[in-house]
């Protein structure tokens, strides 16, 4: 597993108006919570942006090097407790590291990739990826980055549930096994309105009103007779 190195520097300064300032130049504010302690610092947003958003951050073992006074640093293995955005920018505005013992079993979530299309989707099937996240227990240095899911065997109407995930050693699965992380369900048939044929028209039955009615309109000569 490689190593995610985060620099930070230690900061006395906290409040609505020290985190705006830090945003304007460029900076992040964080803190470091550790055994009931918490530690104010300084990170690079856009490193931080980019570690979260588009790497394995939210994840992963990450070592922060905290510097303090310029001249002392330190080392911290953490993992990413939670982070604020801004709710209209998406804008990461601060985020929350917890420090961890590299010798004691931590719960993580890790993502589901699915690596192989199911070959009920090329038969026409619809695929519905249900789980997109699982829980493991694992020593923080074995977290994975990713559990990749082969479903390329799944055809249409069958699953693929937690129970049918291996994965690495030393790695437990915390998820229900019993959760279906997708299946491939047969197409909607669109039912086509079938126009009915028109019922052929009854014959008119010629009764006591028909004779009257041929009666009146027969010739008034013919009538006489």
């Amino acid at each position: 597993m490689e190593k995610i190195l985060v620099k930070a520097d230690a900061r006395a300064e906290v409040g609505k108006g020290v985190a705006r300032s830090l945003r304007r130049s460029g900076m992040l504010p964080a803190v470091v919570y550790s055994g009931g302690n918490s530690r104010p610092i300084k990170v690079h947003g856009k490193e931080m942006t980019k570690l979260i958003f588009t790497g394995t951050g939210d994840h992963a073992l990450i070592t922060i090097e905290i510097h303090e006074d310029g001249t002392k640093k330190s080392e911290h293995p953490v993992l990413v407790k939670d982070y604020q955005t801004d709710p209209v920018s998406d804008e990461l505005l601060h985020v929350d590291f917890v420090e961890v013992s590299l010798e004691k079993l931590v719960k993580v979530t890790i993502p589901v990739v699915i690596v192989k299309e199911p070959v009920g989707i090329k038969m026409g099937g619809i695929l519905e990826h249900l789980l997109r996240d699982l829980e493991v227990e694992c020593l923080p240095t074995q977290i994975p980055d990713k559990i990749e899911v082969d479903a390329e065997h799944i055809d249409i109407g069958h699953s693929l549930h937690v129970s049918d995930i291996i994965v690495p050693d030393g790695v437990k699965m915390i998820t229900d096994p019993a959760g279906v992380i997708l299946n491939v369900s047969a197409p909607k048939v669109e039912e086509v309105a079938v126009e009915e044929e028109e019922e052929a028209a009854e014959p008119e039955l010629v009764g006591e009103k028909g004779k009257e009615e041929a009666e009146e309109e027969a010739p008034k000569e013919e009538k006489e007779k």
